[in-house]
């Protein structure tokens, strides 16, 4: 009894100095970052990978907050395919997890996100987060594959949170629902001093600080620094490859959102979307209807349809009821708060026209993207976006980096994903659809080799279906047609 009271006596023992060292490893690494984090927690994982429960923590877990303002784990599955389709973990990453908010920033909304392995490959990803969402936008993404690896991650949540609850007596509320079924909330990108110029911004300064904590953990700097995000993280990733060579070795951005004072830009794009759509569905979703073709001139693929338990559901009725309308109010209200959403409508919204009668030109030039990327960047996107349509978004900042040129144009590629949409969960409903993450991180993969092995990137490529990012590929350049077989 006494020998086995001992034994347990001396395991507390040894548990509670393994603690200390737990705590004390943290302590000297928020004890060197210092004045930069506010709010800072760290804690040694077991696991940093999504295996373990709670490296994502609950939606609405920031006390003080109204409900849907700060969304981790439904961020973290907004873009991806259901769990049945994504890549299995592998295996168990220890280290550590550092989240705060950013000390400068004078709104209290910035968040930042580092993840520490104890196996540590010398090497650094800093993510964009796409939509309106967290610093955890990234977890299933990219997180849980490179940590896998050894590189360290951070992610940032571009200096606001998320949404709440709100009316339709709110200036400033967007509706989320149907028409006929309207549900209204309210975007703190589009409160004051939220300018989408901040986006650039945050990504930088998650690197900055990223490389700081790598230097406190490590005794070293990061030998390579990436970054990589999706839709509007992906436009993050193109900002700071344009304007931030110092903090980048490179990036890889999914489907990133193009901004451009003359067009294309969302304000452009969604409009003739939304216009259409009810007439289309009128029609019943007739391909041929005058709506459907204009819907296709505007730059969007074809619709898919397919018969579900609860009826009858289209690629382009997912994202008109859950995409169009809210992307496009959000857009509008914080680039051109003059215009009367609902009273004139979200549909009849003129860009061009706005161009003489608001600040909206000068307000997207001051976030547009130049194309001038000082160092190596690959655009993965799917020929069947129908949120950000491949030839509006992906294709055309292919256009803008040729045509500026420069010494790592060079290095720039576009790989266009046979029938890849912009939700990967959709693939669920729509079997014509092909997944776009293994090819990102596939790019990925290869942007690093390319940056560290000076092994040539293979060309810019159309991947057939069930294909690969090849160096011969069997169609260079785009895909002829935004739907195959």
């Amino acid at each position: 009894m006494w020998k086995s009271t001992a034994a347990a006596l001396a395991l507390l023992i040894l548990a509670g100095a393994a603690s200390a060292g737990e705590q004390s490893a943290c302590e000297r690494l928020l004890r060197k970052l210092g004045p930069q984090l506010a709010d800072a927690s760290c804690v040694e994982s077991p696991d940093l990978t999504t295996r373990n429960s709670n490296t994502t923590p609950a939606n609405d877990s920031l006390p003080g907050l109204p409900p849907s303002a700060f969304m981790p784990q439904a961020d973290r599955d907004i873009l991806v395919a259901d769990p049945a389709h994504r890549p299995p973990i592998k295996k168990a990453v220890p280290g550590l997890q550092i989240q705060a908010r950013f000390a400068k920033d004078p709104l209290g909304q910035a968040r930042f996100l580092l993840r520490l392995p104890k196996d540590w490959n010398g090497r650094l990803v800093v993510a964009g987060a796409s939509g309106a969402r967290s610093e955890f936008n990234g977890d299933f993404v990219w997180s849980d594959y490179v940590l896998q690896k050894g590189y360290a991650y951070a992610s940032q949540n571009k200096g606001v949170l998320s949404a709440y609850a709100s009316t339709a007596a709110d200036p400033l509320a967007c509706r989320t629902g149907t028409p006929d079924n309207p549900h209204y909330v309210h975007y703190y990108d589009d409160d004051p001093g939220q300018e989408f110029t901040r986006w650039r911004d945050f990504m930088v300064m998650a690197s900055d600080l990223a490389r700081r904590g790598v230097e406190a953990q490590y005794g070293r700097k990061p030998r390579y620094t990436y970054a990589v995000g999706a839709s509007n993280g992906g436009y993050q990733v193109r900002r700071a490859i344009e304007t931030a060579p110092e903090s980048f070795d490179g990036g890889v951005e999914w489907a990133g959102t193009f901004v451009d004072p003359r067009g294309p830009n969302l304000l452009t794009g969604l409009p003739p979307a939304l216009l259409n759509y009810p007439d289309y569905l009128a029609s019943g979703r007739s391909p041929t209807s005058t709506a459907a073709l204009n819907i296709l001139a505007a730059g969007y693929p074809p619709d898919l349809v397919a018969d579900t338990a609860n009826g009858r559901v289209s690629l382009w009725g997912n994202h008109h009821d859950s995409f169009w309308e809210p992307t496009q109010c959000q857009w509008q209200k914080r680039l051109d708060p003059g215009y009367n959403t609902y009273g004139a409508g979200p549909d009849r919204y003129n860009y061009l026209a706005r161009l003489s009668a608001s600040k909206v030109g000068a307000n997207v030039a001051a976030i547009a993207t130049d194309g001038k990327i000082k160092r190596p960047l690959i655009t993965v996107a799917g020929t069947m976006d129908a949120l950000l349509p491949i030839d509006l978004h992906a294709r055309a900042y292919a256009r803008q980096v040729a045509a500026e040129g420069g010494e790592h144009a060079q290095a720039y590629r576009l790989y266009e994903i046979q029938n890849g949409n912009h939700v990967e969960r959709y693939a669920s409903l729509f079997p014509q659809l092909e997944l776009v993450e293994p090819h990102a991180q596939r790019a990925f993969d290869l942007l690093v080799r390319f940056v560290e092995q000076k092994t040539p990137l293979p060309p810019g490529q159309c991947v057939a279906r069930g294909g690969t990012i090849g160096d011969a590929p069997a169609q260079p350049g785009h895909c002829p047609n935004l739907l195959a077989p």
